[in-house]
């Protein structure tokens, strides 16, 4: 495709959302990364309490794949509060570093440019615990699993979650599908690789698993505790 993703953007916003304050072009799109399949990522903040707010909505313009988040500014920050507690900030990434299609979203974008800059909240001792907890249980599971359909299953979680913990302990943003791989390259270019080369392979995931969580404190069992949350009484 060799349209101009910026103003197709542009016109769709323009087209359907005349009143938005702001918008900006996100994703793959505008970046060497782009892809024959790379989609319009669009976030549009509308005019406080506009009733359509908010949504997340898929459509097809000018032949793009088009992703449309569309908020207004009470909505945005609750978006944006939950990307900060959840340690994976997609909605920052994409205000900041989106192009400006229309509006002024200037404060928002160095807002968000400024937490992604400054990561993530330490985990606190209970989180570090839980994490080292569930991964050795994870890790457990594989070691002893004999059934070839859990085992293959249990390996893509216990792979998934090591590789968030190893961010999350280093107090660096985490992020889903390609976005993990990223953040992982970005911590440790190594550790990554070696890491997505085990995809699909159960016994080297057993290996990269041990190895991440060793670098997290190791295993965990005998004398964890952890306390629940007492059901409030009606």
């Amino acid at each position: 495709m060799n349209q101009d993703p910026a103003a197709d953007a542009r016109a769709l916003v323009n087209e359907r959302f005349p009143h938005a304050r702001w918008a900006v072009l996100a994703g793959s799109v505008i970046t060497a990364q782009r892809t024959p399949g790379s989609d319009l990522d669009i976030v549009v903040l509308l005019p406080d309490g506009d009733p359509q707010t908010p949504y997340r909505a898929a459509c097809r313009f000018r032949g793009w794949p088009v992703e449309l988040f569309v908020h207004d500014e009470q909505s945005l920050t609750h978006y944006l509060d939950q990307g900060r507690h959840g340690r994976n900030p997609s909605m920052h990434r994409m205000v900041a570093r989106g192009a400006v299609l229309v509006g002024d979203p200037s404060r928002w974008q160095a807002e968000s440019e400024g937490l992604l800059a400054e990561g993530p909240a330490p985990l606190s001792t209970d989180e570090r615990d839980n994490a080292r907890y569930h991964l050795t249980d994870l890790l457990d599971d594989l070691v002893h699993a004999v059934d070839p359909g859990e085992k293959a299953v249990i390996a893509g979680t216990a792979w998934t979650s090591a590789a968030q913990q190893v961010l999350a302990f280093a107090d660096h943003w985490s992020g889903g599908g390609k976005w993990l791989l990223r953040q992982l390259r970005e911590l440790d270019p190594r550790l990554a690789e070696r890491w997505a080369a085990a995809f699909g392979d159960v016994a080297a995931i057993e290996v990269i698993v041990r190895e991440m969580l060793d670098r997290i404190g190791g295993p965990l069992f005998e004398g964890f505790h952890a306390g629940g949350e007492r059901p409030s009484v009606r």
